[in-house]
């Protein structure tokens, strides 16, 4: 299923897009929302029973502007340096283990919204990632073997970053990624069940029609089940939380030299099966 919310922001519809029409079905007979409640209570499996028995009717979405695909998730874990070549364009050693930081959650905005340049910015970057989110509550996993069960569904995630304040301001990565706006996702989470291996997904990001990145996910040097087993080691992973995977070379600022967003800048970004999204950049109202 591509589960995807419409509306305005606060105000989203939850709803199913039908994968072989522009259809959306209303979810709200199921859920009101898809946030960590609709998830840790088995939400998925309710919301497919309803769809078999047809149960959800149409939403008249004309006009409507897509949301997150979830709402109001409790925290955002991202990894960084997750592609050698990636961290090779930064200058940063190949890491030995997974680099773990944290990212608002009021990030989060639609696959189609604005992205604020922030304040005396001058580094504002793109990063396209696979955004995985949690369908269950995760805590000292035995192996990676048991991880990707854990797994609700995949989506697109743009890891915007400012990298003066996360490189230069005094070594903390999370001032850097948690400005207003610096997480559009979406336009759906496509449940486990169609994504049947994450580790081979294409993936591409674009700035004003020039194609910057363009990777498989085969490339991560931590795959997802090893990611969601290591970072259970340290923390506890609830359901609807949002894991940010990494991205691959070809950020700003890898480039030679460096390239960082203007207002008025635009970004198109996709993955294989997870559909596409496209972002302004603008100074921050």
């Amino acid at each position: 299923m591509r589960l995807v919310r419409l509306g305005e922001r606060g105000k989203e519809i939850p709803g199913v897009q039908l994968s072989d029409s522009s259809t959306v079905l209303d979810a709200r007979s199921v859920t009101s929302d898809f946030d960590p409640e609709f998830f840790a209570s088995g939400g998925v499996e309710r919301l497919r029973t309803a769809m078999k028995n047809g149960q959800l009717a149409p939403l008249s979405d004309a006009g409507l502007r897509i949301g997150a695909p979830i709402g109001k998730p409790e925290k955002i874990v991202c990894i960084g340096l997750n592609y050698r070549n990636h961290a090779r364009e930064s200058g940063m050693e190949v890491p030995n283990e997974p680099i773990i930081f944290m990212k608002a959650p009021n990030t989060l905005v639609g696959p189609h919204d604005d992205v604020w340049i922030p304040r005396k910015s001058q580094k504002t970057d793109w990063e396209i990632e696979l955004a995985v989110v949690m369908g269950t509550k995760v805590s000292y996993l035995a192996s990676p073997a048991e991880a990707l069960a854990c797994v609700a569904g995949y989506a697109i995630s743009n890891d915007v970053s400012e990298r003066e304040f996360q490189l230069e301001r005094g070594g903390q990565w999370d001032k850097g990624k948690s400005c207003a706006t610096f997480n559009p996702l979406g336009p759906w989470l496509v449940t486990a069940d169609e994504v049947p291996d994450p580790q081979r997904l294409e993936m591409f990001l674009e700035v004003n029609g020039q194609r910057v990145q363009n990777e498989n996910t085969s490339d991560m040097i931590f795959s997802v089940s090893h990611l969601i087993w290591y970072v259970s080691q340290f923390m506890v992973l609830e359901p609807g939380d949002v894991v940010n995977t990494g991205t691959p070379a070809g950020v700003g600022l890898g480039l030679r030299p460096p390239r960082y967003l203007s207002p008025g800048d635009e970004m198109r970004l996709g993955i294989d099966g997870l559909g596409e999204q496209r972002s302004r950049a603008i100074a921050t109202p």
